[in-house]
């Protein structure tokens, strides 16, 4: 793939200083600047390099660094070759599921707020979900393995957390001595996999703000009070969370294609930006709301609300090194 026209280096370096002072007293916090100073020194002299020389015509070339930050557009490419590699002896002769669990509205402003307790929260209840259904002799009876990973972002980069979780059709037999096959076509129950999951969820949620009582402020600053906090969740019990699975693979190969696509994907890829100066950043996003036709539009956003969008999903910083595997695929061959 050529190298893109724009970037958002190049957006951070002609920007991001002025982005920096405006906002030093109120949004950013020190993962979101490593962030930006990651991206911007990428692939330059400020990270050293090393020089390529030809022994015929004397040309050199210098090759500069890579910042290999995990939310820079530019490092994701190579590392996903790498990691795909290294998953090779990973994946079963099966069917293979993609089962996505998202976060409702009020749900994810309080992730917002207190990101490492709710997407370890996170992980945890989705994981949980599958274990315990598929274990469930009326539906599957089997152990499962599963990898999982985190997204919190729309097209439009608007903060949406969710877990994309990717599961073979089957798995161990309780005395782990064979292969138990799910329906062809069809893994779990989605609706049944909705309500374990939310109950799950909220009891940990519970939890969590009983015992670590996470931070609360701005519009959700009455949430530190207890019997506030168990109102505020109440209504979510009764409506339906948004599960769903998708069409199976078409086989291990394109298993392994689509996982490394998601497990290193960041909030924007450099080829989906457009144009970029000091009022507007245009860029390429899909509407999921248009259900035929072309679903590909630009929008244009003023240049600080594109970076504000861009910062939202830098992890904290306990999670960038464990972000992206959950569980691994469990069982033999």
């Amino acid at each position: 793939m050529p190298r893109p026209n724009l970037e958002v280096a190049d957006i951070f370096r002609a920007h991001g200083p002025v982005y920096r002072r405006e906002n030093a007293s109120s949004h950013l916090n020190l993962p979101q600047l490593k962030v930006m100073s990651a991206i911007e020194n990428c692939r330059t002299a400020a990270l050293g390099g090393h020089v390529a020389a030809c022994t015929k015509c004397d040309h050199q070339h210098i090759a500069y660094n890579s910042c290999r930050n995990r939310h820079c557009p530019k490092c994701q490419g190579a590392t996903a070759k790498d990691w795909m590699q290294a998953r090779m002896d990973d994946l079963l002769s099966v069917e293979y599921f993609h089962v996505v669990f998202t976060l409702p509205t009020p749900i994810a402003d309080i992730a917002y707020q207190n990101k490492t307790a709710v997407y370890g929260l996170l992980f945890k209840a989705s994981a949980q979900t599958l274990l315990t259904i598929a274990a469930d002799p009326t539906h599957l009876g089997a152990r499962i393995g599963m990898t999982s990973v985190l997204h919190t972002w729309g097209s439009a980069m608007t903060y949406h957390p969710h877990v994309h979780v990717v599961v073979p059709g089957g798995g161990m037999s309780p005395d782990g001595k064979r292969w138990i096959s799910c329906r062809p076509g069809f893994f779990l129950p989605v609706k049944v996999l909705s309500r374990l999951f939310r109950r799950l969820f909220l009891e940990g949620l519970m939890r969590l703000h009983k015992a670590s009582k996470p931070r609360f402020f701005s519009n959700l600053s009455g949430l530190t009070d207890p019997d506030t906090f168990a109102t505020h969740l109440a209504p979510l019990r009764k409506t339906e969370w948004v599960v769903y699975a998708k069409r199976p693979f078409g086989g291990p190969e394109q298993v392994l294609a689509y996982l490394s696509r998601y497990t290193h994907r960041v909030a924007i890829s450099n080829h989906r930006l457009v144009s970029a100066d000091t009022d507007t950043v245009a860029f390429r996003w899909k509407d999921y709301r248009i259900k035929r036709g072309d679903r590909m539009k630009i929008m244009r956003l003023p240049t600080g609300e594109f970076i504000r969008r861009f910062l939202t999903h830098v992890l904290p910083s306990v999670m960038q090194d464990s972000w992206r595997i959950a569980f691994a695929v469990t069982g033999s061959r």
